[in-house]
């Protein structure tokens, strides 16, 4: 009896041993952040937090074994193109080394099993959602164009996220055309918002001490008419973007255009 117990016991503390959440404190955490992240840590992590991680897994599938597939497979198999995250933050963590040899399939199942179940924090999601509202917030106060709307998306943004992700599939010579379009689209908006600024401060200081309205009409107008500007290159940027992309690849950037 007292045999049987004691296998039992030590059977039960092998499994747990050997459970979702033990491997994933094993297996990971030297590398991604297993708690939710702070803000401010955000940019000194080595690896994306797994609060981020799962964050964009979900974003991009919505079958759980789609996800645990993906996460089995991505950590034996890594590649740029496969990531979920955007083409950017890759760039910045890199692509994470393959780790056979270093964790099974059948342990890797378990951990996909406890990623997919524990995260995102609601914690992180707050934060996330808070960051994204503060990044459009700063993008309308900081737009040269005179029409900010959802439906006019930021193709240059878009691509930088996306530019290497495989299910986007960009041919090295769309990559091409699409970096020249780039580059005048981000020159243009540039030279634009230079001469903007003073102009707009002038109006501001003018405002605050109590001028007349009249005395800024000629810095309105000009402050009008590079935004006008602002806004056809903003256009010009994504009908010529839209130009090069398949009628799939546009599908797969704005999925809200179909």
């Amino acid at each position: 009896m007292k045999k049987t117990l004691l296998f039992l016991v030590s059977t039960t503390a092998m499994v747990f041993a050997s459970g979702g959440t033990e491997l994933l404190n094993k297996k990971c955490a030297s590398c991604h952040m297993l708690e939710a992240p702070e803000f401010h840590q955000i940019p000194t992590l080595k690896a994306p937090a797994m609060d981020a991680i799962v964050f964009h897994i979900n974003l991009a599938m919505e079958d759980n074994k789609e996800k645990k597939a993906f996460i089995v497979d991505y950590v034996l198999n890594p590649a740029v193109g496969k990531s979920v995250c955007e083409s950017n933050k890759v760039a910045q963590f890199g692509v994470m080394p393959s780790q056979k040899g270093l964790v099974t399939k059948e342990e890797l199942e378990k951990i996909a099993d406890e990623m997919l179940a524990t995260y995102p924090h609601a914690k992180f999601k707050t934060m996330i959602k808070e960051m994204q509202g503060n990044d459009k917030v700063n993008a309308l106060k900081s737009s040269p164009f005179l029409v900010n709307h959802d439906g006019l998306p930021h193709m240059t943004k878009l691509l930088v996220q996306n530019w290497d992700k495989s299910k986007l599939g960009l041919t090295s010579e769309q990559k091409e055309k699409l970096l020249v379009i780039r580059k005048e689209t981000l020159s243009a908006v540039k030279k634009i918002k230079q001469q903007l600024k003073p102009l707009e401060d002038e109006v501001a200081e003018a405002m605050i001490d109590r001028e007349d309205p009249k005395s800024v009409e000629k810095q309105l107008e000009t402050i009008a008419k590079l935004k006008l500007e602002a806004s056809k290159v903003h256009l010009k940027c994504i009908a010529e973007t839209t130009t090069v992309l398949s009628e799939e690849q546009v599908a797969f950037l704005l999925p809200f255009w179909e």
